[in-house]
């Protein structure tokens, strides 16, 4: 059967920032708490900031473009190595973005 594969993809840097916090951590954090008192308890005392999910999480990740190219269906194999060379068409890769990291693979059958 023939068809096409539209793949998504974003390219990776070495500076890239993608880490989890737990609130815990956070509210431990003064400089975290004094500002959340000053802005949504001003001119309060004796303000105590709890969570109450102890497995609640921020995530903390560099915005990234999302880039497609089409590719036939028979070249599935090869999909990694032409996002990398799609990406190395579209100048893409910088000093320290030098990868490539699959978002989205979607088959049209036509």
């Amino acid at each position: 059967m023939d068809g096409k594969i539209i793949v998504t993809y974003k390219v990776l840097c070495q500076t890239d920032l993608n880490r989890d916090i737990s609130l815990t951590e956070l509210l431990s954090n003064e400089k975290v708490t004094k500002a959340i008192k000053s802005e949504f308890a001003k001119g309060l005392r004796n303000i105590e900031l709890t969570s109450v999910d102890e497995n609640a999480s921020l995530k903390i990740s560099t915005i990234k473009d999302i880039h497609t190219f089409e590719v036939l269906k028979d070249d599935f194999a090869d999909i990694l190595t032409l996002a990398e060379e799609d990406a190395t068409a579209k100048k893409l890769f910088k000093k320290d973005c030098d990868r490539v990291e699959l978002v989205n693979i979607e088959t049209l059958v036509i």
